[in-house]
């Protein structure tokens, strides 16, 4: 068995990564290229009340509910952080994301400041959050109007909003700036590396150094 196989049984405690921007920033790509290289990884899909875009499926990228199923699910408990964005509601589902911390598993979040603020409140030792600041408000808008699925009242909304969330890098335990994915995305990945060697995340390790000490050699 190589050393890289005896690290990964291991038993350790699932992570939640959080990553916010502005809209137009970056994260959602992010968010998939992770998704696709890294297999310990699954993605929080977020409840939301905003209407489905035309390119967007039900259950993949949102669960799309009404206000009224909002308010239900919220009230009975069921929503581990909820927000209002641009006028619409976002949450994150309790169940899914505390059977994962439980099994180990590592859980992708793509939600704004609030919700992480959420999330930090209650359950601060398993967040690592990443805010990703786009490389000028020039660019932020280029992006926007390049993804050709918003009018240009709702463009001037979100840079409007990005101002007012920009104000809360300062909340996250890292920050990359989105300028080329071939270099963000690579420093995404160096923070997940280390987080999940953290010792405080891996309870394994006791058994895994009383092992050792009691190995005949």
């Amino acid at each position: 068995m190589t050393a890289i196989d005896v690290g990964s049984r291991i038993r350790r405690r699932g992570l939640m990564l959080v990553l916010s921007s502005p809209s137009g920033a970056g994260k959602s790509t992010i968010a998939r290229l992770l998704l696709e290289s890294d297999k310990g990884f699954e993605l929080s899909v977020s409840v939301t009340t905003r209407p489905r875009r035309g390119s967007e499926i039900d259950g993949v990228h949102y669960h799309f509910r009404t206000m009224r199923e909002f308010e239900i699910l919220r009230d009975n408990d069921e929503l581990l952080e909820w927000a209002e964005v641009h006028g619409n509601f976002y949450a994150t589902p309790r169940a899914p994301a505390e059977k994962a911390m439980a099994e180990g598993r590592d859980m992708l979040f793509d939600i704004d400041w609030q919700g992480a603020e959420q999330l930090r409140e209650k359950m601060r030792g398993d967040i690592v959050s990443i805010f990703i600041l786009p490389p000028s408000m020039r660019e932020l808008k280029a992006r926007l109007t390049r993804r050709a699925e918003d009018q240009e009242a709702v463009i001037a909304k979100r840079l409007e909003n990005a101002r007012d969330e920009l104000e809360h890098w300062g909340e996250y335990d890292f920050v990359v700036v989105n300028n080329d994915l071939n270099q963000s995305f690579p420093e995404v990945r160096s923070i997940v590396t280390a987080e999940r060697l953290r010792r405080d995340r891996r309870p394994g390790l006791f058994d895994f150094v009383s092992g050792l000490l009691d190995e005949k050699v």
